[in-house]
């Protein structure tokens, strides 16, 4: 049989008991932490540090209304939140509005360049009519070596062309020697 099953009657297996103790905190205790709180926060006034939670707020305070919540708003865009001010840091990764906005209008106002592949097919097709264009001009060997190819076989259909007309004049002489 299995060890450590889902009720748990292995080694290893962690179990819960319903009926064990709770411990709650007593009131003497709170106090003495809300106390404690209260004087370190009176000994950083007075060394002049400002805690990053020391806004005023104590606990079960309830939270401001609207018309508070406005104010302090702009208090808080006001008023840096932990040591990031003291530390200046640059990140590649963050970039202000500004800058994203300069980078949209300054692509918009120039021409899209072309990626390295559209631009070698671009060259590639240019060339290719190039090409062309000189091959039926026959400015290319190949087209010469076909202007050649094409006079030698014009040569030969002539010369062959003529032994036809020979033979067909010698057939008729000799026809015609038969008949009479």
């Amino acid at each position: 049989m299995p060890r450590g099953g889902a009720r748990g009657g292995g080694r290893g297996a962690k179990r819960i008991f319903k009926g064990q103790r709770r411990h709650f905190t007593n009131e003497d205790q709170i106090n003495s932490d809300l106390e404690k709180a209260e004087r370190e926060q009176q000994w950083r006034k007075a060394r002049g540090e400002v805690g990053v939670g020391d806004d005023g707020v104590q606990p079960g305070d309830l939270p401001p209304s609207d018309s508070e919540s406005e104010e302090t708003d702009s208090e808080d865009e006001a008023k840096p939140k932990g040591v990031a001010h003291l530390i200046e840091i640059e990140n590649p990764n963050r970039k202000n509005r500004s800058q994203l906005r300069k980078v949209t209008d300054d692509a918009a106002n120039t021409k899209t360049e072309l990626s390295r592949r559209e631009r070698e097919e671009i060259e590639k097709q240019q060339a290719r009519e190039n090409y062309q264009k000189q091959h039926m001009a026959g400015n290319t060997e190949e087209a010469r070596a076909d202007l050649a190819r094409l006079a030698i076989i014009r040569k030969q259909r002539e010369e062959a062309a003529k032994k036809r007309d020979l033979e067909a004049e010698k057939a008729k002489q000799a026809a015609a020697k038969k008949k009479s």
